[in-house]
């Protein structure tokens, strides 16, 4: 099955669900809504073997639809927030293995997003990184929290605070990634990985997924406090200022406010 329309796109080859982020436009970042539809095309993947998430065009994906935060809507934002949380938990919860197949920039909740699947391949090209106190927000959903499990905790503040960019050879030594291949390489690698999974028993890689989530649920209540944090602050000078200068292209001037 191929649905090749919308936002997001499923594409099913054998046992294997590619689901692809469809906004190459604004390189795959997400609204409540797309955040939504993805959330479904995980959950309808079920029935598959192993999943795939991955993007159109040049970007895995930016996270959060940015345009939004220089003038927000704050029911409209916070939809998208938890909507990023229900997104995340379905990945978690899935019984099959979901494979982030990182084909260019996961900025933002996108590097939330790769954070959040079982495994991570990526293109040599990829680059990946937080971008929350740059443009007026935090990654309380992996970056500031999980994401230390697998880097530590000094680099994971690091990424968090830093908002520096990452190369996909420099984040597979941290522990942040499983594999980096050259870029026209990827869907090949990541069709390996998934044909070596579907060699193994569906019932006990799910048990095998699902204990493995001990420090996700363990973050989980920081993850929710971490959100009503986010929503206090929706229409804060510094999100307005840090959304506005991230859509004008320029050095956000947080000091000046």
């Amino acid at each position: 099955m191929n649905d090749g329309s919308g936002d997001v796109t499923v594409e099913r080859r054998g046992d294997v669900a590619w689901i692809r982020l469809n906004r190459p436009d604004r390189m795959n970042a997400y609204d409540a809504a797309m955040g939504r539809e993805l959330t479904d095309a995980v959950r309808d993947a079920s029935t598959a073997g192993v999943i795939v998430l991955t993007g159109s065009g040049r970007a895995f994906c930016a996270g959060g639809y940015l345009a939004n935060l220089t003038d927000p809507d704050p029911e409209e934002l916070r939809g998208m927030f938890y909507a990023s949380l229900e997104l995340f938990d379905v990945i978690r919860n899935s019984p099959r293995p979901v494979i982030a197949a990182v084909n260019g920039a996961a900025a933002g909740g996108g590097n939330e997003l790769v954070v959040a699947c079982d495994l991570a391949i990526a293109a040599r090209s990829a680059k990946l990184g937080q971008t929350g106190p740059r443009v007026g927000s935090a990654p309380v959903l992996g970056g500031t929290n999980l994401l230390a499990i697998s880097v530590g905790e000094k680099r994971a503040k690091e990424i968090s605070m830093m908002c520096r960019r990452y190369t996909a050879e420099q984040a597979m030594e941290l522990g942040w990634l499983n594999a980096v291949v050259d870029d026209d390489e990827l869907e090949a690698e990541v069709t390996r990985w998934a044909d070596e999974l579907l060699a193994l028993s569906p019932r006990y890689l799910e048990i095998a997924k699902i204990s493995s989530n001990v420090w996700w649920n363990a973050c989980r209540d920081n993850y929710a406090s971490g959100l009503g944090m986010l929503v206090q602050a929706i229409g804060s000078p510094d999100m307005r200022e840090g959304a506005s200068a991230f859509m004008d292209k320029r050095a956000p001037r947080f000091r000046d406010l």
